[in-house]
């Protein structure tokens, strides 16, 4: 199924000036990722801090691009100057859950139905990007497949931070958008294992 994700390798391209800046002020991919990992973390925090105030999301679609290319470039950084380690990949996969973990928790203020949405959202995520890295232990390849991958679910986080940023009444609504989004992640779940599986046999 469609995925965000699969307009990555476009989206790396885009970017290779600003791996070669960020490669020649002398950062490393790891370094990327971890910077990735502070943005996100300080974003929810300010987020959660101040939910009542309809400015702050205007923060989350601007960072959820950001970590998103920030992201994409650790990987570039890492391939073309041949940095990938052991410690890069346990932070990329270890830093992504944290972020979306953080930048996820402001909903639970707002939400109409106690969180409950948001909490299966976010247990689901968790649970898809696990699916997604243990298949590699029964020969598979890292598994990305949709629909609601981590691409998607960043652009649904941004799209409703941003709604509410413009003064749309959209929290009455918020936990129907997070109940479709997990049917859709349990429905990646099933793609990742089925494929990842199948690429093993």
């Amino acid at each position: 199924m469609i995925s965000i994700y699969e307009i990555k390798p476009k989206f790396q391209n885009l970017l290779m000036p600003a791996v070669k800046w960020m490669r020649n002020m002398g950062m490393t991919p790891n370094q990327v990722t971890v910077l990735a990992l502070i943005l996100s973390v300080v974003t929810g925090g300010l987020i959660s801090v101040f939910h009542d105030n309809q400015w702050i999301y205007i923060l989350m679609p601007i960072v959820m691009f950001v970590r998103m290319a920030l992201n994409a470039i650790d990987g570039v950084m890492a391939t073309k100057y041949n940095m990938k380690s052991k410690l890069g990949l346990l932070l990329n996969e270890l830093g992504d859950v944290i972020s979306d973990v953080c930048l996820f928790m402001p909903f639970l203020f707002i939400a109409e139905d106690y969180g409950v949405g948001i909490v299966i959202f976010i247990a689901l995520s968790i649970i898809s990007e696990m699916a997604g890295v243990t298949v590699q232990v029964v020969g598979s390849s890292r598994r990305y497949d949709g629909p609601m991958g981590k691409s998607d679910r960043a652009f649904i986080i941004g799209l409703m931070s941003f709604l509410i940023f413009v003064h749309l009444n959209v929290a009455p609504y918020l936990h129907f958008v997070f109940y479709i989004c997990s049917i859709l992640i349990i429905i990646n779940i099933y793609n990742r294992i089925k494929k990842g599986l199948k690429e093993a046999v």
